[in-house]
């Protein structure tokens, strides 16, 4: 695990400081506070007020949107006449919120309606023929398609030959050519002038809705802001206003449905707000149409039936579950794929049996872990097929240059951070080769990384409960209006702990001069230990409130951390464990071939193991990931050339020391002359047989015994032959300080003391100095 920061941070440019000042006196807010408005382009009074306190001017005339005159003669002449109109859904959370909105409102004034939610693995996504036959063999002669339909041209086209009209309802991409559809509705209509482009499936339907109803239709508001907030839409202009007041809504809402989705999930209505909404509701509404037919959720919003509503939501909640847990095990599966992978800068990983319903949600969670263009295949072996979703980075285009290479694919679709395709397997590897290459030409000339745009560096003096309420007046936030993103530059670890299922995420305390930050960081279980370490850290993330108990302290959401110094790990141990070797994606580094041979086969899988013998082998080391240095080194010499230039991931530090030296000392003078003087009145003595007894009669450590008589070896004082141990009478006279094994002894005892039997600060300093890592002072 690379401690390095895993994106790009981008610091917002700065202001003109006396405009800051006086709109700090003008609203009577902080400086802070004024520099986050100027960031979205507020730059006046007037601008800042109307953007906190949206209101219904905000929200657009329904009829400036191209044919809508035409499509509410049309569904008005069709509930009059009393013709059979079907609503043909999508399988995401803006396709059922939208599917809901034009139901209940449709069924509200009299209308003979039904609704239609395809199933991803059936009919797939938008119109499909075989679903419009269907509904020609039920009499229907309406069909209105929300949040998709302006890439069905087949299927339109066909069901309108045969005398259904086909309404579309959309706001995804226009293609080229629009279908040949009975009225289209659409924001970005090349026809049309509306206001304002970046509607969700839902803010669509809402606006049909309106314009049905001839009123602003308040009560829908809860579903459209459910849908703007899942998809992702612009939260500026309209969808601001629809998401301000729709938040509203849901907590004073009487929706059976919803009601019995907040009480399933044990969240509260009255603090809900879009982060609620995002993360807790919108994932079991898409969860089970990545996993089945969604048109469950449809009913849960429409029913007014109280047990029906506690039902489906219980099974909402037990698909997210199961969604999660396909998640978790291919996200595992897909991470050990990318072990010895590292050099790609784009990950393309393939393997049968994934399911591809949560792909796309896989891609995501890899591209944070790795900060790199990801795209997960499922294998179909039967088909020859690899189907997939990929997701991408700010840097690369990942919709541009897929279409480059189009015809490896036998479907494709997308944008720039986001793609869906189906390609032939003995394609995999060619298209991932020419996303290589594509990527490597834009790191030539730009920064290859995901990026955080961080609108102000901080201090944690400077953070309080009455700031970040100041903050929470800019939301809601969403795209485009992100929620504010801050760096504190410099801290100091105080507490750090895994929580959570698996140990996955992260609760960390830092201080910065005398003043304390909380940090929560989701999916940083892994740098726990890390934290532990004498190091400080820069973090940037975003600022809320956490209430524990009544009790209310600000608290960062972790976005991303680098750390400034070297990431050293304590782990010596006195004796070796099998779990000290279940470290996933590191280096076991041995110096010892005796450990190496006894010890390597409980590396996990996951993990390579070196032996470095000599200095060669040191030099030649170049670690891509963390490293375990298992046991001492001979020398720091060695040690110092196996560290140098291996400066980018953590350093676990075990330095098991099997003979200790440290601990045994160097022989004494007298011990050394107490042998020598037993060996001249003693002949051919037999060290297999009697070597325990002689080191019992002498008093001396089994050890020791043999390092001095291996001095006496390289000194020429003894020889050895057929195991039998003799004076050599005629020696020349030698210090035996001067003999390697003597100087080695030294060493290993010098060794085992700065690396054993050190203080963790002293390790810390020492291994940092070897590495030539700069030491905070």
């Amino acid at each position: 695990m690379s401690f390095k920061q895993r994106k790009k941070w981008i610091i917002n440019s700065e202001f003109d400081q006396k405009k800051i000042d006086l709109l700090s006196e003008e609203l009577d807010v902080s400086p802070l506070f004024v520099k986050l408005c100027l960031n979205r382009g507020l730059h006046s009074k007037e601008e800042i007020e109307r953007f906190i306190n949206p209101d219904e001017s905000w929200f657009h005339d329904p009829f400036l949107l191209y044919d809508m005159e035409k499509v509410i003669e049309r569904i008005t002449s069709a509930i009059e006449t009393g013709e059979k109109i079907m609503i043909y859904g999508d399988y995401d959370a803006d396709g059922v919120t939208s599917t809901a909105i034009l139901y209940e409102t449709i069924e509200a004034i009299g209308g003979n309606v039904e609704y239609f939610i395809p199933n991803r693995f059936v009919e797939g996504y938008g119109p499909n023929k075989e679903a419009f036959d269907t509904f020609l063999d039920n009499e229907t002669s309406l069909i209105i398609t929300v949040d998709n339909g302006v890439a069905g041209h087949d299927a339109i086209h066909y069901i309108q030959d045969k005398g259904v009209d086909v309404i579309v309802t959309d706001h995804h991409e226009l293609p080229e050519t629009l279908p040949d559809a009975y009225a289209i509705i659409h924001p970005n209509h090349p026809k049309g002038h509306y206001p304002f482009k970046d509607l969700s499936g839902a803010g669509v339907a809402l606006k049909v809705a309106t314009a049905l109803l001839g009123d602003f239709p308040a009560e829908l508001l809860d579903l459209a802001a459910i849908g703007t907030i899942a998809d992702l839409v612009s939260l500026r202009d309209e969808n601001r206003a629809i998401v301000s007041y729709g938040l509203k809504a849901i907590r004073q809402t009487q929706r059976i449905g919803i009601l019995s989705l907040f009480d399933t999930l044990a969240l509260s209505l009255k603090e809900v707000d879009e982060t609620t909404i995002g993360f807790k509701i919108a994932p079991p509404i898409n969860a089970i149409g990545r996993i089945e037919n969604a048109s469950p959720v449809v009913e849960l919003l429409t029913t007014f039936d109280e047990e029906k509503a506690s039902k489906i939501a219980a099974l909402l909640e037990n698909k997210n579950k199961e969604r999660k847990t396909i998640v978790s095990d291919i996200f595992v599966d897909a991470m050990n794929q990318l072990v010895g992978q590292e050099d790609s800068l784009v990950n393309i990983l393939a393997k049968e049996n994934w399911h591809p319903g949560v792909l796309g949600i896989v891609a995501s969670k890899i591209v944070h872990e790795t900060g790199k263009p990801t795209i997960i295949l499922n294998i179909d072996s039967e088909t020859g097929e690899a189907k997939g979703s990929g997701r991408s980075i700010k840097a690369f285009n990942l919709f541009k240059h897929c279409n480059d290479v189009r015809g490896l694919f036998r479907h494709f679709g997308g944008h720039h951070m986001a793609a869906g395709m189906t390609l032939p397997i003995e394609n995999i590897s060619v298209l991932h080769e020419a996303l290589n290459e594509a990527a490597k030409a834009i790191q030539e000339t730009t920064d290859f990384y995901e990026e955080i745009e961080i609108e102000e560096e901080c201090a944690i003096a400077d953070i309080s409960l009455e700031a970040i309420k100041e903050i929470d007046s800019l939301k809601p936030f969403g795209t485009e209006n992100p929620r504010p993103a801050f760096l504190f530059s410099n801290v100091h670890p105080v507490e750090s702990r895994a929580i959570g299922v698996d140990h996955a995420h992260l609760k960390l305390k830092v201080s910065q001069e005398d003043s304390l930050l909380d940090i929560i960081a989701f999916n940083y279980g892994g740098k726990a230990e890390a934290l532990k370490s004498d190091s400080s850290v820069s973090v940037v993330g975003t600022l809320e409130i956490n209430e524990w108990n009544g009790n209310k302290k600000p608290q960062l959401q972790l976005m991303d951390l680098d750390f400034q110094e070297a990431v050293i790990l304590d782990k010596r141990t006195s004796e070796l464990k099998k779990s000290d070797f279940s470290i996933k994606h590191a280096t076991y580094v041995f110096f010892n071939k005796k450990n190496y041979a006894k010890y390597s086969k409980y590396v996990t899988k996951e993990s390579q193991v070196i032996l470095i013998g000599n200095i060669k082998d040191a030099e030649d080391l170049k670690l891509n990931t963390s490293s375990v240095l298992v046991d001492c080194p001979d020398s720091l010499e060695l040690l110092k050339y196996t560290l140098e230039g291996n400066k980018e991931y953590e350093l676990y530090c075990i330095f098991y020391a099997n003979e200790n030296n440290y601990l045994l000392g160097m022989p004494s003078r007298e011990q050394f002359t107490k042998l020598y003087k037993f060996l001249a009145k003693h002949k051919n003595i037999d060290l297999k047989e009697k070597g325990a007894l002689l080191s019992k009669y002498l008093n001396f450590d089994k050890s020791i015994l043999k390092f001095i008589i291996r001095v006496f070896l390289e000194a020429g004082f003894v020889t050895i032959e057929d195991g039998l141990l003799n004076i050599n009478a005629e020696v020349k006279k030698m210090d035996v300080a001067d003999t390697q094994v003597y100087k080695q002894r030294k060493e290993k005892i010098k060794v085992e003391e700065l690396l054993i039997y050190s203080s963790f600060n002293e390790l810390t300093k020492l291994l940092k100095s070897l590495n030539q890592i700069p030491i905070e002072q």
